[in-house]
């Protein structure tokens, strides 16, 4: 039985858990009336935007498990990678007033742009569901994390917990659905 990959046994389980510190340090930021700028809102962002790269460096790991040519894999990919930098900037953003005023964010780099991650990771599940490399409630436990961050951005930690929990078969060193490496894949 092969391991999945370290790079993505780490980062399946810092990128959910630095997204929770996220979300237990906005609510903290939140018990005295307001969000802004200050300890826990910078700490919070800094959580946010680590978990945000994090995401990405898991994106490329997942993407190693697939061949070369493997098209639908490499534009999911490219599409997670875009909604990460969207995010990237967008916390940027929030975490200097500078770069908010001399560099405003474009609309569709705040809306849209971020919704390009979890479609983009989401393509990459289903390919490894498709595969049997990952069970089938790993993309739905994640879709769910994603659709709750959307409708109210105080349900974050539980969020992040269903995204941890989505993760699990990632962060395993082995197992039934662990990865396997690009030569012993099926999916071309």
């Amino acid at each position: 039985m092969t391991s999945n990959p370290v790079i993505i046994r780490r980062t399946a389980l810092a990128a959910p858990v630095l997204l929770l510190l996220y979300g237990m340090l906005r609510f903290a930021d939140g018990l005295d009336g307001h969000r802004g700028p200050g300890l826990l809102w910078n700490a919070g962002h800094v959580a946010f935007f680590a978990a945000m790269a994090l995401f990405g460096v898991l994106a490329a790991g997942v993407r190693e498990q697939f061949p070369p040519h493997h098209r639908v894999a490499t534009v999911a990919t490219g599409m997670t990678f875009a909604g990460v930098l969207c995010f990237l900037w967008v916390i940027a953003g929030d975490l200097s007033t500078t770069l908010r005023h001399d560099a405003p964010i474009p609309d569709v780099l705040e809306t849209v742009g971020p919704m390009l991650f979890p479609l983009g990771v989401l393509i990459l599940f289903g390919l490894l569901v498709a595969g049997r490399r990952l069970p089938v409630w790993t993309p739905l436990l994640f879709g769910a994390g994603i659709a709750a961050i959307t409708v109210d951005l105080d349900l974050l930690p539980f969020a992040a917990l269903g995204i941890f929990a989505a993760l699990t078969p990632l962060q395993r060193a082995a197992g039934p659905h662990q990865l396997r490496p690009r030569a012993a894949m099926v999916l071309r």
